[in-house]
């Protein structure tokens, strides 16, 4: 009997240590690192997201572990030590009073220290280090005794949300978001572990600031606008076009207003159709632009052209004048290498 007591106490120090490092493990590895081995095949990764996609549960299932195995191995220490230490307290002649309170306290003693030490802080400190591999370990064990426990945790997690509700505070299963800040910390973070370069790290940085500047700082002022005019020759546009090899055009029309512009061309689908029908002119394929007040912030900007699809804009002033023109790829270059503004 007292052979099978020890076996138990390394049984549920063992189950403890097992439960303690599923829940650090699987608090601490990054789902895209789960996401990844997943979708490779990986039969223990595809569990192992199973187990991250329903983490609430999965933790309570971790703390059920825990405490069941910390009562069991409270109820085996003291009778288990007495056994252990009968032949001295017989030596010592000891009444059964003194025998009990020294049993009970050298169990709390010994069994505190095993558990604290071997079933907590070694497979924390563990877990912590190598979440990911500790993970995919653990995870299907985890996820079956999730499945055996149901009734269990069911019961127990509701108990708890009622507590709260009749305490006036409310329970959420939904994911915690980030602010701005908290999410640099956290990026700041992975380029200090390693986890990120330094040109990565500028790349998201510059991200967190793209909503802060208006588009007259990245737009392209009129002045510095290359525009074909409407009413000059084909000859004269394809000069144009050779000398400034770009693929969208502004359009004005000199007889009106040659600082209005009245829509833009695309050389590829121009020059493609020129060359099968010499009849076709510039205004056969001017398309009309989308405008953007000058103040308008560089971001919505940029979601606005990405829904509508557009690759080119006009920038207006509060006058109701062109000031400017931007293009996707100067957003698209602002998220990247934003200019320097004074």
């Amino acid at each position: 009997m007292l052979v099978i007591n020890i076996l138990l106490i390394i049984l549920f120090i063992a189950l403890t240590a097992f439960f303690v490092g599923a829940e650090f493990a699987i608090l601490k590895v990054r789902p895209s690192q789960i996401d990844v081995l997943a979708s490779q095949g990986k039969r223990s990764a595809v569990i192992a997201k199973k187990v991250l996609a329903q983490l609430d549960y999965h933790l309570s299932a971790c703390q059920l572990g825990i405490t069941v195995t910390a009562l069991v191995l409270g109820a085996l220490g003291e009778p288990t030590v007495a056994k252990l230490l009968a032949p001295l307290f017989e030596w010592l002649q000891l009444n059964a009073t003194l025998t009990f309170i020294l049993s009970y306290a050298i169990s709390l003693f010994v069994i505190t220290v095993l558990h604290v030490i071997i079933g907590e802080l070694m497979p924390k400190t563990i877990a912590i280090q190598y979440a990911e591999r500790m993970t995919l370990v653990l995870a299907p064990s985890l996820y079956l005794f999730g499945k055996i426990t149901a009734p269990f945790i069911m019961i127990l997690n509701g108990s708890a949300r009622l507590l709260l509700k009749l305490l006036g505070i409310k329970s959420t299963d939904e994911d915690v978001a980030y602010s701005e800040e908290e999410l640099k910390r956290v990026v700041m973070d992975s380029y200090r572990g390693g986890e990120i370069n330094a040109t990565e790290l500028a790349y998201v940085t510059r991200a967190f600031d793209f909503d802060k500047h208006q588009i007259k700082e990245i737009m392209i002022p009129l002045s510095q606008t290359k525009c074909l005019d409407a009413q000059q020759s084909l000859q004269q546009h394809l000069q144009c076009i050779k000398q400034y090899e770009h693929i969208r055009y502004p359009i004005v029309n000199s007889t009106v207003d040659k600082e209005a512009i009245i829509g833009f061309v695309n050389t590829k689908e121009m020059l493609t159709t020129i060359a099968s029908d010499s009849k076709a002119t510039l205004t056969d394929f001017i398309k009309p632009m989308p405008s953007f007040d000058e103040n308008a912030i560089v971001s919505d900007v940029f979601f606005k052209m990405q829904n509508g699809h557009h690759q080119i804009a006009l920038i207006m002033s509060h006058t109701n004048t062109t000031v400017g023109i931007v293009t996707m790829e100067d957003l698209l270059n602002q998220m990247i290498m934003p200019k320097e503004v004074a």
